[in-house]
């Protein structure tokens, strides 16, 4: 199967966080981001203008002392129909899937796979980012 177009880059991160308030204030206050969407209240979206850091309250504590809490980085994808193209690319490499392709409620659309470490990959249309380019 032929690989599709290139991705629009990396240009999405997600992390998993105890102190869900402090960090939050530390992306928006300090580091200037603006909110881009709050789903719920442990969940929330924070944008630069061409990125993406979700913010996602950790539901275990874990030991603060462990430098990194990467939950997953996501590679833009530039139309919603390309995420499929690439869902079906990954599966006949047999790369494994975590998450079939799905539309989300703010009208992105993505897929999750482990790279071969099992770090989790999301490939994500993302109008606000991806309609940029």
């Amino acid at each position: 199967m032929k690989r599709p177009g290139p991705t629009a880059g990396m240009r999405h991160v997600a992390l998993c966080v105890n102190n869900f308030e402090a960090c939050e204030r530390f992306y928006v206050d300090l580091l200037g981001m603006q909110i881009e969407w709050r789903p719920d209240p442990g969940n929330v979206y924070l944008t630069s203008g061409c990125d993406n850091l979700a913010l996602h309250k950790s539901d275990d504590e874990f030991d603060a002392a462990v430098p990194q809490h990467l939950d997953h980085i996501g590679f833009i994808i530039r139309k919603p129909e390309e995420v499929d193209e690439w869902h079906a690319f990954l599966l006949s490499h047999k790369v494994p899937i975590k998450a079939a392709p799905r539309t989300h409620r703010d009208g992105a659309r993505s897929f999750y796979c482990q790279d071969p470490d099992s770090n989790t990959v999301q490939l994500i249309y993302h109008g606000p980012i991806a309609n940029k380019l």
